[in-house]
C-alpha cells in the first residue's frame, strides 16, 4: 500500500490507539504510534465486545480471529446477589446477531489487543516513548519525550487514557475524580473451579452496593474472568493502579453475603488485581488545531455498560472516516467534525454508565448495540459539538 506523505502520530498503543492506526493506514495515511511501555503485557482482564464495536472490528479485518478465539455467551444474565433470582436475561448468540447484524463476544482483553495489533505492522509502533509535552505550531506538532528526544508529526491523536498528558496540555491539568469505588478483577484457569463450572452466560450478580460480573474468555471455556465494583478507600491509588495486586481474602469477605455460585468462583481464584474507578465530566472540547483526543483521554467512563473500549473503537473508525481524503490543512476541521459526530453519543453513554443500572431489569439496548460507526451518516463540521445530550 502506498502511504501518503502526512504523518499522523498516535500517543498510546492501547485498543483505541491501535484501532485508529489500523483504520488510518487502510485509508493511506502514514501513522506512527508512540507507546510508553517497553512491551505489551498480558494482565488478567476480560472484555465484552457487544455488536456495536464488533462492526468496527469487522471493518478492521479482525472479526474472523475474534470469532475463533472468543467465548460466545448464551445470554446476558442478570441475577439477584443472594437469592440468584433472574432479574433480566437478554438472549445472545444467534438472537443478538439476527437483531443487530453482529455477534456479542467475550474475550481476554490481551487477545483482543493482539488481534488488532496483528493488522498494524511492528515498525509503526515505538516502545519506551513516554510523552513529556507537546508544542503545536501552525503546520505541525512537536512531541517531547521523557528521555529528551523529540519527534514532529503533521497531526496528533491522543489515545493515552484517563491520565492523558495531551489532554492536560490542551485543557489544563485536572485530576480525574475518584468515584469512591474499586474494581477487583482477574482471569484464572477454569479447571480450578472443579466440577462446578460457571453458567454459559455473561452473568452479572447485583447486590445493594456492589456487584460482580463473571464469564468465560475463551472459545473452549478454559479461562474464567470476573470483575467487581464495591465501595473502598483508595489511599493506595497511583496512576498505574489498574495493575495493583488485591487481597483475595478481603475480596471474599466483601462478597460473603453473595450466592454460593459467586462465593465458589472467588474461593477458586488464586489472585486478583484491583484498580480505582475514576471519572471525569464531559470535556468542553476534544480537539485543538491539529491535536485531538480519543477514548478514555476524552470520555473515561465506569465499566458498567461494557462500553469503554467500544467507544474508543467507535471513535477510531469515525475519526478515520472524517480524515479520509483530507489534506493536512484540513485536519483541524476534520477533527471538529469527528467531535461533532462522537461527543453526543459518547457523553450520553458516559453519563448513563455512571448510573450502574444498565440491563439490571428489562432494557431496550437498541440505541447502544444497534449503532454502526462504520456506516452511520456523518454530520457536517459546522454542527456544534456541544449539542444537548439526550437523557
Amino acid at each position: 500500500m502506498k502511504q501518503s506523505e502526512p504523518l499522523i502520530g498516535v500517543i498510546g498503543a492501547g485498543i483505541g490507539g491501535l484501532a485508529a492506526a489500523a483504520a488510518l493506514r487502510a485509508r493511506g495515511f502514514n501513522v506512527r504510534i508512540f507507546e510508553q511501555a517497553q512491551k505489551f503485557a498480558r494482565v488478567g482482564a476480560g472484555i465484552q465486545m457487544t455488536p456495536n464495536p464488533m462492526k468496527v472490528l469487522r471493518a478492521l479485518g479482525v472479526e474472523p480471529e475474534l470469532r475463533r478465539i472468543s467465548f460466545e455467551p448464551v445470554s446476558g444474565l442478570n441475577r439477584d446477589y443472594d437469592s440468584g433470582a433472574v432479574t433480566n436475561e437478554l438472549p445472545l448468540r444467534t438472537a443478538i446477531e439476527a437483531r443487530y447484524g453482529a455477534p456479542y463476544l467475550c474475550a481476554h482483553r490481551a487477545d483482543l489487543h493482539m488481534a488488532i495489533k496483528n493488522v498494524v505492522p511492528d515498525e509503526v509502533i515505538s516502545f519506551g516513548r513516554k510523552l513529556a509535552g507537546i508544542d503545536q505550531g501552525p503546520s505541525s506538532v512537536t512531541l517531547t519525550f521523557a528521555d529528551g528526544a523529540t519527534e514532529q508529526v503533521d497531526a496528533l491523536i491522543a489515545a493515552d487514557g484517563v491520565h492523558s498528558i495531551v489532554r492536560d496540555a490542551m485543557l489544563g491539568k485536572e485530576e480525574p475524580r475518584f468515584t469512591g469505588r474499586v474494581a477487583y478483577r482477574t482471569t484464572f484457569p477454569a479447571s480450578l473451579l472443579g466440577d462446578k463450572q460457571i453458567a454459559p452466560s455473561r452473568t452479572k450478580w447485583w447486590g445493594p452496593d456492589r456487584h460482580i460480573v463473571i464469564y468465560y474468555v475463551t472459545a473452549n471455556r478454559d479461562e474464567v474472568y470476573f470483575v467487581t465494583s464495591q465501595p473502598e478507600d483508595a489511599g493506595w491509588m497511583t496512576p498505574e493502579s489498574w495493575s495493583t495486586k488485591g487481597d483475595v481474602k478481603a475480596l471474599r469477605e466483601a462478597f460473603s453475603a453473595f450466592h454460593p455460585e459467586v462465593r465458589h468462583v472467588l474461593d477458586s481464584c488464586p489472585e486478583v488485581y484491583k484498580w480505582a474507578l475514576l471519572a471525569r465530566d464531559p470535556l468542553p472540547r476534544w480537539s485543538e488545531g491539529r491535536v485531538v483526543l480519543l477514548g478514555d483521554a476524552c470520555h473515561p467512563m465506569p465499566p458498567y455498560m461494557a462500553q469503554g473500549a467500544a467507544m474508543a473503537l467507535e471513535d477510531a473508525i469515525v475519526l478515520a472516516r472524517c480524515l479520509d481524503g483530507v489534506e493536512p490543512e484540513g485536519f483541524a476541521a476534520a477533527f471538529r467534525r469527528y467531535e461533532a459526530n462522537r461527543k453526543p453519543r459518547a457523553s450520553q453513554i458516559q453519563q448513563n454508565s455512571g448510573k450502574n443500572t444498565w440491563m439490571q431489569h428489562n432494557t431496550n439496548p437498541d440505541w447502544v448495540y444497534g449503532y454502526d460507526a462504520v456506516t452511520a451518516p456523518l454530520t457536517d463540521s459546522t454542527v456544534d459539538p456541544a449539542v444537548k445530550i439526550a437523557s
